[in-house]
């Protein structure tokens, strides 16, 4: 487990010192899909490294180009790259403004049009929702959001936070529910070394938020769950 660890580090260090010229290409040329591809391409490499399968169901409800927010339950550390490597296209994700200021790869993500987030204060995530809905609406990109907000300690589904919704009402697009079985087992919350073992993600039937408001996002927020829950 531990070996498979290291080599994964190994392989990351050397693709980060690789592709440095790469991403200052795409960043001086404006090109973001490649650099896109490579990051999915180095997932689904990682995958393989660990020794970890995956069981897919419920892509073919997902209506090529069109700009959606993905929202699994969040049970892993392994749950973003594996859903990001599974999503038909490419997604964006809002994350910590720390995160985005790591060097070379964080120049890199903020390119392909990543959104950082202060979490300190309502405003710094009022403005990362309205650039995330501008995005959206202006490029087409989809987005991935955790709706719990952070990892299950005992692998039960968490509570429910408002931001993803926010954007879901902002920017018109469908939510898509995800569900995520098996991540908790293979590499929980505190662990640092990822199990071999198989993963089952099911892409769920998008739901569609017109008609609903402010007032009413608890009721779309449980129609989330409830799909999340069903499988």
């Amino acid at each position: 487990m531990r070996f498979r660890a290291i080599v994964l580090v190994l392989f990351y260090v050397l693709l980060v010192v690789l592709i440095t010229p790469f991403i200052a290409f795409c960043m001086l040329t404006g090109l973001r899909d490649p650099l896109i591809a490579v990051g999915q391409w180095a997932m689904r490499v990682s995958r393989r490294i660990l020794g970890i399968g995956v069981e897919v169901s419920g892509l073919e409800r997902i209506a090529p180009g069109t700009a959606c927010i993905f929202m699994p339950n969040h049970l892993s550390f392994l749950d973003g790259p594996l859903v990001m490597m599974l999503i038909p296209g490419a997604a964006r994700v809002i994350l910590k403004r720390s995160v985005l200021r790591l060097p070379i790869v964080g120049l890199g993500m903020r390119h392909v049009g990543f959104v950082p987030v202060d979490r300190k204060g309502a405003a710094g995530g009022k403005r990362s929702i309205a650039r995330a809905a501008a995005l959206m609406r202006d490029r087409g990109y989809s987005f991935l959001i955790f709706p719990e907000g952070t990892r299950s300690r005992d692998g039960n589904l968490r509570a429910f936070r408002r931001g993803g919704f926010f954007l879901a009402l902002e920017s018109g697009a469908p939510i898509v529910p995800v569900t995520i079985r098996g991540t908790f087992e293979l590499m929980p919350k505190g662990q640092w070394f990822a199990r071999r073992g198989t993963v089952r993600v099911a892409f769920h039937e998008p739901v569609p938020v017109t008609g609903y408001t402010m007032e009413t996002m608890a009721g779309l927020m449980d129609r989330v769950r409830e799909a999340i829950l069903e499988k």
